[in-house]
């Protein structure tokens, strides 16, 4: 299983949310790019980032900052936001990213999904937020109607190969993570699970981990100092 640490962009500074919440912000660091470079020391191949100010916009403002990630750590990055056109998804892709993913736009808007599907099928991921049993949209502030588990199975006959699921409910909580839930997304789904919400301790990875996950997310239980990232990703191993 791989880790994927996170770094949260706001104005060009690494931040938390807690439950998606713009109110309660965390501000981190103002060199975002020196965190990335800490994680590639301490093993980690991927980066987990969002763009909080381009989820409101649909643009890309911190493509800069974004684009020194990339440069000064040597990672592989993912990177979601506000993502809703072909456009926005060649920009990141042309600035060396490896993957994008897809968070409300894929539930708004099925033809740029079905689109963005065939084009770039390998460097794609789509960002499930559940709240409830539902799929939340719109930054986590409106729930969708669509159950997840149905939405999750139309994204696999879509042929998406990635899936972020985040359990709002524990996202920057250091509640632990829903095993529950990542287990019959497991046990129902053949795409590459990533864990997200609430993954907040070695026993949390080890837990993951014997699920045969593709991935965890570790946000604030780094940031914190909960969870040493060297440590968890010898874990997952």
């Amino acid at each position: 299983m791989l880790i994927f640490p996170a770094i949260d962009l706001y104005e060009g500074k690494a931040v938390r949310l807690l439950r998606g919440d713009y109110t309660q912000m965390t501000v981190y660091s103002d060199k975002p790019w020196e965190i990335a470079s800490d994680f590639a020391l301490q093993g980690a191949v991927w980066l987990h980032t969002v763009d909080l100010e381009g989820a409101k916009s649909g643009q890309t403002p911190n493509l800069p900052v974004i684009e020194r990630l990339v440069r000064d750590s040597g990672l592989r990055v993912e990177v979601g936001g506000g993502i809703r056109s072909m456009e926005v998804i060649d920009r990141y892709l042309d600035a060396g990213i490896s993957r994008v993913i897809l968070g409300t736009a894929a539930v708004r808007d099925p033809d740029f999904l079905a689109a963005a599907a065939a084009r770039c099928p390998d460097q794609l991921a789509v960002g499930v937020d559940i709240r409830d049993g539902e799929v939340a949209v719109s930054g986590w502030t409106e729930k969708s109607g669509l159950d997840a588990f149905d939405f999750c199975a139309h994204l696999q006959t879509l042929g998406i190969q990635t899936l972020i699921c985040t359990d709002i409910s524990r996202d920057g909580a250091m509640q632990g993570a829903n095993h529950a839930l990542y287990q019959k997304l497991s046990n129902e789904f053949s795409m590459n699970i990533i864990a997200s919400g609430g993954v907040s301790s070695l026993e949390d990875i080890r837990i993951l981990r014997a699920m045969d996950l593709y991935g965890a997310i570790i946000g604030k239980a780094y940031y914190t100092g909960a969870i040493s990232l060297k440590q968890a990703i010898e874990v997952a191993k």
